[in-house]
């Protein structure tokens, strides 16, 4: 199947046993596409050395997505386990700190988010509540070395599905050219206003970094210039399709951003100890947003055309 499907007005997707024979078999070659991408991650991940983790489902701490300005969440997904409260997981972040710190110096992830998205984003197209992150995390780890890794298996996983005729891709056919542009916040605010995020993927042709992001208290902050040392991958229509930073490590750091912040310290109290006994080392990493990346592809209207059961925000389906 060679067919093309580009990007176009957003379409609700809908769910399998409402779709018509030519929908399912698209259906069908966007599985494929995705088995390929994943395939091609994890086997690419694991050649470097990474170790493969296995997903958590609920913790006592997971990412408080508070205070980014990108998150929207209408609720948290709470309950209790043997008398303890937990949470469905926002992002392993939490989870990676620690295990790169003791364990795993080099690790991925393919890690489910519950994030109960507000209604109103059902029509961007980029959102769903329930999706994948392919999570990874670099002990001892900078910021240009996550770039790099990142432009090398992007760009490679690129042209290994180029040579695959009969599977549905979106972009041309030239190859992908690395490094990427380096963008700073700032500058798109001050080139496009506070609306830069939904400018800048209709005005790039190829994927862009972008840099120096306020975020939650994981990401590193320089003290003296205020400066966040962490960066977004945007893609040309789709926008961010993956994020990631250069990780705080140090107690007192973490503890005054938490404050300031008004972070719940107590959902954090084991990280909280192990940075204070110096036991959470410096590491960098990133989160690949698995149906953005399968969506940005293929040319999907919505990344819910992506989901096998589609989870969009405002929808509740049968399945």
């Amino acid at each position: 199947m060679s067919e093309t499907f580009e990007p176009g007005a957003t379409v609700i997707p809908k769910p399998l046993h409402l779709l018509t024979d030519h929908e399912l078999e698209r259906k069908e070659q966007v599985a494929k596409v995705t088995t390929r991408v994943l395939r091609y991650l994890t086997g690419e991940f694991e050649s470097r050395g990474f170790d493969w983790l296995l997903p958590v489902v609920f913790s006592k701490s997971t990412d408080p997505l508070w205070p980014d300005p990108g998150a929207s969440i209408e609720k948290r997904v709470e309950t209790e386990i043997y008398g303890e409260p937990v949470r469905t997981t926002h992002s392993m972040i939490i989870h990676k700190l620690v295990a790169s710190s003791t364990a795993y110096p080099k690790l991925f992830v393919l890690s489910p988010n519950v994030r109960i998205e507000r209604r109103e984003r059902k029509d961007t197209g980029r959102h769903a509540y329930e999706f994948t992150q392919f999570d990874f995390e670099l002990r001892g780890a900078g910021s240009e070395d996550v770039r790099e890794l990142v432009e090398a298996v992007v760009a490679g996983l690129v042209a290994h599905l180029k040579t695959t005729s009969d599977l549905p891709v979106s972009f041309g056919r030239e190859a992908m050219k690395t490094p990427f542009e380096v963008l700073d916040r700032r500058d798109l605010i001050a080139r496009h206003g506070q609306e830069w995020e939904l400018v800048l993927p209709q005005q790039t042709s190829r994927p862009v970094w972008v840099t120096n992001i306020p975020r939650e208290f994981y990401d590193y902050e320089d003290p003296a210039t205020g400066r966040w040392d962490n960066y977004d991958l945007f893609v040309p229509y789709y926008g961010e399709i993956l994020s990631g930073a250069r990780r705080e490590w140090e107690h007192d750091r973490i503890v005054s951003k938490m404050e300031r912040d008004g972070i719940d310290q107590k959902n954090f109290s084991l990280l909280l100890r192990l940075s204070e006994e110096g036991r959470i080392k410096p590491s960098a990493g990133a989160g690949i947003g698995i149906e953005r990346i399968v969506g940005w592809i293929v040319g999907a209207k919505h990344i819910g055309e992506v989901q096998p059961f589609p989870k969009v925000p405002g929808v509740v389906y049968d399945l």
